[in-house]
């Protein structure tokens, strides 16, 4: 028998009934707002690309009949923006597409001041920007963010004026405040600065003058100066201010990133490693005179160098930096030649690849704190075969930290020779003999001479390197164990000095200042003298040279401290690399300059046509 349904059931199927409809009135709503939200953003998408389109426009004179003409324009473009102004005015230029490169390691992170390795630099060079920057032609500097600046007759003061159409990519101002609280952020002992505050240290004090002038005053002369102060990336002070009371979150962070740059992270605050790449958009603020090309700008993690080289030939990133062992078999191969532009260079800036020998470990000094040890090594460190068997004559020898071309270098400096014999005389007198006849060198109480090189892991021609090596040490008794390591790991031992050697290499400049990697005050901080190297003779040197403005003076001291250098080997100078590049054809305006391939320089040269681009936002 059926139960008939009571009034009671009719109001529950009533109000359950009404509850679905709600239910569906408001996912329909939802969905309209959605959609509606989606056409806005399409539309402020749409006018942003107007309005670049215009201003690109009217930058090139062509866009109005009331437009100035283009050599009027052009004069009105600042001279920091004329290289990049002159790609827009090519034939077949356009915006759009995306730039997509690699990187060869994993990033621990890429917030500046706590990031300390070229792969984190190159993407905040695209963020942050400075307020004069080099001419790649002239090597002079130029005004960006500053229109001008003004040096006191004894050069401790500068004084440098903005430009007033300068936004941060959220949109906020940037004035004066932000400079002074740029320098102010980084020489805060809460901050973990450290590398920058050793350069920094030499300014005073930074003071704003009115809302777009800003003065750095210097405790002495000092030859950077004008680097130095134009050349710090302005951090904007309403974003970062918060971190000075949360000194740890910052210090700790991984991808805390925003700048007034051409490009920007959609979310400055939480980047993270675990993306495995690093991908930027478009600034669509950007205050410039000229407008980037790319409207992304995109970095993919690729350990693996036959990976990277699939890659590349399946058009996947836009350029490959080859193995000296595959080079000349790529120049030869069909889809290469054919889709590929290819550059063979060693720019004047090229930086130099060394092994650094740890003076100090746990307190203690480890036996490389002996001259005579760090000598021998170099002794036994066949640069020219390295560079024969592993490199293919694609490198040269490195004396020192400066180049043989630059004024700093001494000529009559020549690499030390592959010398067994001499390893061997300075290692007995060191105190090293094989006393029990197994074939490995001991120390007085019987401590084999073995050590472990830290190299990075996944860079195969380091690998081969460090094999070669190995078996060269130990004809002279000396045990050296290869000791690969993940990029990350390598940075955190390097910060706590946790290592007995390590083969790295720096980057170089047109000068190069000695004081954050050799000097001793360095060594007791956590600046770039990891391999806890002292020698008062050669701070005294570094410390005159750096305050020495006149360059025909300067030089002197710099090849006195470069023979300094030479005879204590704080580390084994190994070679300057050539580039091997080759790059996609559809990147267009590839040119050679003073300071090597203008790939991805700044402001943005580069560019994509229509008929080659690829990706559409």
């Amino acid at each position: 028998m059926q139960k008939q349904l009571t009034t009671r059931d009719w109001i529950l199927y009533l109000l359950l009934s009404l509850l679905i409809l709600l239910l569906l009135l408001a996912m329909y709503q939802i969905d309209r707002q959605w959609l509606k939200l989606t056409e806005m953003q399409t539309a402020m998408s749409e006018q942003a690309k107007v309005m670049r389109e215009l201003r690109s426009s009217m930058a090139s004179g062509a866009a109005l009949a009331t437009s100035p003409s283009t050599s009027t324009v052009a004069e009105e473009v600042a001279p920091a923006f004329k290289r990049a102004y002159a790609a827009t005015r090519q034939p077949d230029y356009a915006q759009g597409d995306w730039s997509v490169e690699a990187f060869a390691t994993n990033i621990k992170t890429i917030t500046p001041l706590i990031s300390t390795d070229a792969y984190a630099s190159n993407v905040q060079s695209y963020v942050l920007e400075s307020l004069i920057i080099r001419n790649p032609d002239t090597l002079e500097w130029e005004g960006l963010i500053a229109k001008s600046w003004k040096i006191s007759d004894d050069g401790l003061v500068i004084s440098f004026k903005l430009r007033e159409d300068v936004n941060f990519s959220d949109g906020e101002p940037l004035t004066a405040e932000d400079v002074v609280f740029t320098f102010d952020f980084i020489m805060n002992e809460v901050i973990q600065a450290p590398r920058d505050r050793a350069y920094l240290e030499k300014i005073q004090n930074v003071k704003a003058n009115g809302k777009y002038e800003v003065v750095f005053t210097f405790k002495e002369p000092y030859f950077e100066a004008l680097s130095l102060a134009g050349g710090m990336s302005i951090l904007p002070k309403h974003f970062y201010s918060v971190y000075l009371k949360e000194s740890q979150k910052f210090n700790e962070s991984k991808g805390l990133l925003l700048g007034s740059g051409p490009y920007r992270l959609v979310d400055p605050k939480n980047w993270t490693p675990d993306k495995g790449n690093v991908e930027l958009v478009r600034n669509e603020r950007y205050w410039g005179d000229v407008q980037p090309s790319y409207n992304r700008v995109l970095w993919k993690i690729i350990q693996n160098d036959s990976a990277r080289l699939t890659t590349y030939r399946n058009g996947d990133i836009d350029s490959y930096s080859a193995r000296p062992v595959e080079y000349q078999q790529l120049k030869k191969d069909a889809q290469i030649v054919a889709k590929s532009q290819n550059f063979e260079y060693m720019p004047p800036v090229v930086g130099y690849s060394y092994i650094g020998w740890n003076q100090e470990r746990a307190g203690k000094p480890t036996r490389f704190a002996d001259k005579r040890v760090r000598q021998a090594l170099t002794y036994l460190t066949d640069v020219n075969r390295v560079i024969k068997d592993v490199f293919l004559d694609y490198a040269e020898p490195a004396v020192s930290p400066f180049s043989k071309a630059s004024k700093q270098h001494d000529s009559a400096l020549q690499p030390y020779k592959f010398d067994v014999d001499k390893a061997k005389a300075l290692l007995r007198e060191a105190g090293y003999e094989d006393r029990n006849g197994d074939g490995v060198l001991e120390d007085k109480s019987g401590k084999p001479f073995e050590f472990k090189l830290t190299y990075l892991e996944s860079n195969e021609d380091t690998k081969r390197m460090v094999l070669l090596l190995r078996d060269l040490y130990a004809r002279a008794g000396v045990r050296m164990i290869p000791f690969p390591q993940e990029w990350p790991v390598m940075l955190e031992n390097l910060d706590k000095k946790d290592f007995d050697a390590i083969t790295l290499g720096w980057t170089s400049g047109i000068e190069t200042d000695l004081y954050q990697m050799f000097h001793s005050s360095q060594a007791s901080s956590k600046g770039d003298n990891f391999v806890g190297y002292k020698n008062p003779a050669l701070d005294k040197l570094i410390d005159e040279a750096r305050r020495t403005v006149d360059e025909g003076k300067r030089m002197p001291l710099w090849q006195q401290a470069e023979r300094i250098l030479y005879e204590d080997q704080p580390y084994t100078f190994l070679m300057r690399r050539q580039s091997l590049l080759f790059v996609d054809k559809r990147i267009h305006n590839l040119q050679m300059t003073k300071l090597g391939l203008n790939l991805g320089s700044l402001p943005m040269e580069n560019y994509v046509p229509v008929a080659q681009q690829k990706y559409s936002q």
